[in-house]
């Protein structure tokens, strides 16, 4: 049964909405949901529900389940992978010490006086392979102690840090939610990691300066916050205080050398490969070493040898730094893997061509659609990684319509990224422990981080469109 293209349009609509509703009011976990969500719209559309066959057994149209099934699978067939593999690179550096190393050399390399300066490009760099939460709760401690010796409110320096670091998590590999859109469109990781990293440098100085411009106003810090930062260091004796065993930190260079090094890599199979022979040695070899996983793998033991064996770190240790990265890597998988399963349903039904269609008709551009509705996704429910998913999922038929090239799809992929950057509040996680951290009101954090993601999700979406533009397609 096929509906109309209105009614097609107006199931998608109230699927959004009660996917919106089940996860904002009635605070329902958002892989159930998605999952849920999935059904009823399949249900509503009038999806089979089991497999239609013909004659010769051949599939000629998914179920209900097979294509939530399809859907999960697809996205997560590498998805799942780079997640666990970044999430342990991450949580290696993070337990090493590696993070106050980074902040602390560049400070000495810029000087007391750029302190903030310093303290944004380790960010930067740090929130690479570091999920933001983490990474940001990482900084907390580099971030009070210099705001003590400076004698400023640490929001002088942790605002324009935090949002570098979620601009760099949103639209960065190996990063759950754009992994996961880029899977979902098909678009090429080394392109959108390329992409996305040179958008990210002028939006780290754009970071600072717009962090600036917001910290000419004093805010009150809130008590909780005040009495932390208050007796910050008086029991903390050094940056090392948190090693056990009379750990050091490793150096910054080993720590900026194993960010580097999956890059490299990536980047490597994607613009270097190509330029040998199709099928020779060096074409095959490159192509191979820059593939994401391969390049994790490689970061990886290179991180377990220098971070961990090198310093001392028994094999047993190494294996529960490495095992407690896996929990909260396995919840955002399973969510990843719910935002293609939505996908695949809007698919099927035909609602993400009903879409297509008129979007088509309205004459409003991909790239700007694309980065409208991740935005209004991550406005609505607060989770970036399900905006991302969810919008590639809905504008999959129209990319594939379109024809485009692996460069301009990779562009189109880290639009929704940066459209997932924009409105952070109140019901965003990141929203919380940034606020908390720097000890803003909800009040204040509504005028501060707020508009400073949003200027930067702005900002990268325009930086892309320009990149988009100038790229002739091929």
């Amino acid at each position: 049964m096929t509906l109309p293209l209105p009614a097609l349009i107006a199931i998608g609509i109230a699927g959004l909405a009660l996917l919106l509703l089940l996860i904002i009011r009635f605070k329902m976990q958002a892989f159930y949901a998605l999952i849920l969500v999935s059904i009823v719209v399949g249900l509503a559309a009038g999806l089979p529900m089991t497999n239609i066959t013909a004659d010769d057994g051949t599939v000629e149209q998914l179920g209900i389940i097979q294509a939530i099934i399809a859907g999960v699978g697809g996205t997560l067939g590498s998805v799942a992978v780079l997640v666990a593999l970044g999430s342990m690179l991450g949580k290696i550096i993070e337990l090493s010490g590696g993070a106050e190393s980074l902040a602390g050399k560049f400070t000495k390399w810029l000087g007391p006086k750029r302190v903030g300066v310093a303290l944004v490009i380790a960010a930067a760099i740090l929130a690479i392979p570091v999920f933001f939460d983490a990474g940001f709760i990482i900084l907390v401690p580099i971030i009070f102690a210099f705001s003590k010796v400076a004698g400023l409110n640490p929001i002088k320096f942790g605002l324009p840090v935090a949002g570098i670091m979620l601009a760099v998590h949103v639209a960065v590999p190996p990063h759950p939610g754009i992994v996961g859109g880029a899977t979902i469109l098909g678009a090429d990781i080394g392109w959108v990691t390329i992409f996305a990293l040179l958008v990210s440098i002028p939006l780290a100085a754009l970071s600072f300066w717009v962090g600036k411009l917001i910290n000419r106003r004093e805010f009150a810090m809130i008590e909780a916050t005040k009495q932390m930062f208050d007796s910050f260091g008086n029991d903390q004796p050094s940056a090392n205080a948190g090693l056990r065993d009379g750990e050091k930190a490793p150096s910054a260079f080993t720590v900026l050398g194993l960010i580097l090094l999956p890059l490299v890599l990536i980047m490597l199979g994607t613009a270097v490969a190509p330029a040998f022979e199709a099928g020779s040695f060096w074409n095959t070899f490159l192509s191979m070493i820059g593939q994401p996983i391969f390049a994790l793998m490689v970061a990886i033991a290179a991180a377990m040898f220098f971070l961990g064996v090198r310093r001392g770190w028994s094999a047993a240790k190494l294996g529960e730094v490495m095992e407690s990265a896996l929990p909260a890597a396995a919840v955002i998988i399973l969510v990843t893997g719910a935002g293609g399963a939505f996908g695949k349903i809007l698919t099927e039904t035909g609602i993400g061509g009903a879409v297509a269609e008129v979007l088509a008709g309205s004459g409003m551009p991909l790239l700007l659609a694309a980065f409208l509705i991740s935005l209004i996704m991550r406005a609505a429910q607060g989770s970036a990684t399900v905006a991302i998913t969810t919008t590639a999922g809905l504008l999959l038929p129209s990319v594939a319509v379109l024809g485009l090239d692996t460069i301009h799809i990779a562009l189109v992929a880290v639009a929704i990224g940066y459209g997932a950057l924009g409105l952070s509040h109140v019901n965003d996680s990141g929203f919380w422990v940034v606020t908390r951290y720097l000890g803003l009101s909800v009040k204040d954090g509504l005028r501060t981080w707020t508009p400073l993601t949003t200027v930067l999700g702005v900002a990268g979406f325009l930086l892309t469109w320009i990149l988009y533009a100038a790229i002739p397609i091929s």
